[in-house]
């Protein structure tokens, strides 16, 4: 008698909808097909997950995977092998590649180099300019595309859209939701000056609270004036945080590990390592950010991985870019925050799998049920380990938690029905494949 399934992941504490209670899930086709309690016989292949939480498939919406044109510090393959290494089991990635993402032909060669090439499923932002406004209708709607992503503040690469006119002829014609890096790209021209040479506890200083307030304020009326959806990428400072809690009804809001986890002690013990844009801040940032999460203001956690070899972030200031990894640490540094109380896992499964569903339109990902991806993120949560820079599997080979004692650790990655990743080793050959949206389904 053949089997009823293909795979069932037996005896693990399943978080869905429902809670967390201990049953099994059964998988066909690459999608599940059932949950409850399932014979060991009646599948061709069964995941032990005793003693083990089976969450919905973490999905990180804010990766820097660097292919095509920056390969040396990355690329889809090694970004996407980081992913499923630490848990992830789809990602969304940025435009600031060589060339932009900003027409369907590079949108398309993104695609053609990740189907099957990358170990977790992807879908790739297009970048909003000047140029492509007239064709955005469209690019948000081609296949594997996440939406529109405008950086309003000077980062790592050449998109920028600084003018209130250009943002607001950018949202008057978006449809999705459109992310932005909201920095007041003029606050930051006239305070350059307040860079230290060799002294990274000036880049704070430097892109201050206000040059991101600002921004906010502005991008959000904008906004408003036009009818759209925006999407704030890693939020930092107390200011937006409050300025933002009336504005819910077109802001939606992500976080990062690194925000919540860091703060400026961080320039002294790690030095550039702790670089990034918007950057990392003094405590007072981190507090309030930790108080919008805990009262439901901040939507999803990412990642915002940026990956830069060391010999390059070891410049001196300011000649070092700004970035760290973070893809892979996602998962173990906030499953930490988990075990010592300050989220539960409930909300830590909203933020990285039914938040990112919700926000985006993700069809069939983001919850446990049935009809959906057999995408799950398998972790152990009484399991301690220490995060070291031999464990990153990224090109670049470092994070900024190494040494970092955490509990809570990802030990299985399944990507439609497929173990990407068990126990700390690649367990398939890469599968990926876009990731499909409600509103842009293809057609026929």
């Amino acid at each position: 008698m053949s089997p009823t399934f293909d795979l069932v992941l037996k005896g693990g504490t399943v978080v869905n909808q429902d809670g967390a209670i201990e049953r099994d899930i059964a998988v066909s086709a690459g999608r599940i097909a059932g949950i409850g309690s399932f014979a060991e016989t009646s599948a061709g292949e069964v995941v032990d997950c005793r003693g083990l939480h089976v969450l919905p498939g973490v999905i990180d919406t804010q990766v820097h995977f660097r292919e095509p044109g920056l390969e040396h510090k990355e690329d889809l393959e090694s970004g996407s092998r980081a992913a499923v290494m630490g848990g992830v089991t789809a990602v969304f990635e940025m435009p600031n590649t060589n060339p932009l993402t900003t027409s369907a032909a590079t949108l398309e060669d993104k695609v053609s180099r990740g189907r099957h090439r990358m170990h977790c499923d992807f879908a790739f932002w297009v970048g909003g300019t000047r140029d492509n406004v007239d064709d955005l209708p469209e690019l948000e709607r081609l296949p594997g595309a996440a939406g529109i992503k405008v950086f309003m503040g000077s980062s790592t690469g050449d998109l920028l859209v600084e003018d209130d006119e250009g943002v607001a002829r950018i949202l008057s014609k978006t449809r999705r939701r459109a992310a932005f890096h909201s920095e007041d790209e003029f606050r930051l021209r006239e305070r350059a000056g307040e860079r230290r040479p060799g002294d990274p506890r000036s880049h704070p200083v430097w892109r201050d609270e206000i040059a991101a307030l600002t921004c906010t304020q502005r991008l959000v009326g904008i906004a408003r004036s036009v009818g759209a959806r925006i999407h704030i990428l890693h939020l930092s400072t107390a200011e937006e945080v409050d300025f933002l809690i009336p504005h819910k009804d077109v802001a939606s809001i992500e976080v990062t590990p690194h925000h919540l986890t860091l703060t400026e002690e961080a320039y002294d013990r790690i030095g550039t390592l702790a670089q990034m844009n918007p950057p990392v801040r003094a405590q007072r940032h981190r507090d309030r950010l930790w108080w919008g999460l805990e009262q439901g203001l901040l939507d999803i956690f990412g990642s915002d991985h940026a990956p830069h070899l060391l010999e390059e972030k070891r410049k001196d200031y300011p000649a070092s870019p700004s970035g760290m990894t973070g893809v892979q640490t996602l998962v173990p540094i906030m499953l930490d925050h988990v075990n010592a109380g300050r989220l539960s896992l409930a909300r830590f499964v909203d933020m990285t799998s039914a938040g990112p569903q919700r926000l985006f339109g993700i069809a069939r990902k983001g919850r446990i049920a049935l009809g959906y991806d057999a995408d799950f993120t398998i972790v152990d949560m009484k399991r301690r380990e220490t995060i070291t820079n031999g464990w990153i599997a990224s090109k670049c080979g470092w994070t900024p938690y190494d040494g970092t004692s955490v509990q809570g650790w990802p030990v299985g990655t399944m990507v439609r029905g497929r173990l990407a990743m068990w126990q700390g080793d690649l367990a398939a050959p890469s599968t990926g494949e876009p990731v499909l949206f409600h509103e842009a389904l293809p057609r026929g």
